[in-house]
């Protein structure tokens, strides 16, 4: 017997008309986007004052490299290896996230996220901040 999940799940599918799939395909890209800028923003304004800290431990051991020289310089700039942290932190999750997506599509709680966004958006109209990237092209029906 089929599975009611995979039923309503066609059945959403097929109810959904193509407007609106391409305003949820641009919304996933907008995510997207915006995942990446942040990531970049904090490689960009965030890692170059960090390192701006470290500069003297970098120089040192550039000259004679040691682990535990390596080690000591993170762990007396505690508060520049968290922020080097974050930046590494963030860009993984994004790698990883993305890679997901596309390996094995978007997980059924986040399209149904996404198609509630649409909807909200849809609702809002024009004064939604999303509006202009999102539906502005393709107004809903």
């Amino acid at each position: 017997m089929d599975n009611p999940e995979e039923s309503q799940i066609e059945s959403d599918s097929l109810v959904l008309d193509p407007i609106f799939v391409e305003q949820i395909q641009k919304l996933h890209r907008l995510t997207v986007y915006g995942r990446w800028l942040f990531s970049i923003c904090l490689w960009l304004i965030i890692a170059p004052l960090c390192l701006w800290d470290l500069r003297v431990e970098i120089s040192l051991l550039q000259q004679y490299f040691t682990w535990v020289g390596l080690r000591y310089a993170l762990i007396f700039h505690s508060l520049s290896t968290l922020a080097l942290s974050l930046c590494i932190a963030m860009t993984t999750s994004v790698l990883v996230w993305q890679s997901r997506n596309i390996l094995w599509g978007l997980p059924l709680e986040e399209q149904e996220n996404l198609k509630k966004q649409v909807y909200r958006i849809r609702q809002q109209g024009s004064s939604h901040p999303l509006w202009k990237w999102v539906c502005e092209n393709n107004p809903p029906k």
